[in-house]
């Protein structure tokens, strides 16, 4: 089975995520996406980021209606930080049967050489490289296939805003995660 690894803190999963994953299923070849749940990005304030057990359980709460994803907490039990590397080598070692590909976005592609052992990854792995709007990379290689698609200005960042705020984030996200966002007052 063909699958891409969408990682990220999810916090909180919205709309655009899902948007992404659904393209790369319908349009790119893909039978899953996995969405994996990063414990801890080093680059992202630990003080705005929930739980990662709550973050896991919206992205099931997002995801609950489509076979077509699936949610993971594989780095929950790795050594920390978590590099892609050592989740990728793990993920092919726990599901050999299974071909990944690494989904990310064209924000991420130039600091691909600054990763742990990035060579290794592109001679092993795929990446699927989103571009929303008129974005570009400088750092091409032959592992590196490039989709665009629809440009959405929507990000956790701005929904923690809103809900900071008392503003309304219907329509941002699904209906379920806004609904516990509200109910278990998170982000506030």
């Amino acid at each position: 089975m063909k699958i891409g690894l969408f990682f990220g803190s999810f916090n909180p999963i919205h709309i655009g995520h899902l948007i992404i994953a659904n393209h790369f299923v319908s349009q790119a070849g893909l039978e899953q996406v996995w969405f994996v749940v990063s414990p801890q990005n080093p680059l992202k304030k630990k003080e705005t980021l929930l739980n990662e057990y709550d973050r896991l359980h919206l992205v099931e709460l997002a995801i609950k209606d489509n076979p077509a994803f699936r949610s993971s907490n594989i780095e929950f039990s790795l050594p920390r930080p978590s590099y892609t590397i050592d989740t990728l080598a793990h993920l092919q070692e726990k599901f050999p049967a299974h071909e990944f590909v690494l989904i990310m976005g064209a924000d991420n592609i130039d600091t691909l050489p600054k990763w742990k052992n990035y060579e290794t990854l592109l001679k092993k792995f795929s990446v699927y490289c989103y571009r929303r709007g008129m974005e570009t990379t400088t750092f091409t290689h032959p592992a590196i296939k490039i989709f665009d698609f629809p440009k959405l200005e929507i990000s956790s960042t701005y929904i923690r805003k809103q809900v900071k705020e008392n503003r309304s984030i219907k329509y941002l996200l699904p209906e379920l995660v806004e609904q516990y966002i509200v109910d278990m007052n998170l982000y506030k």
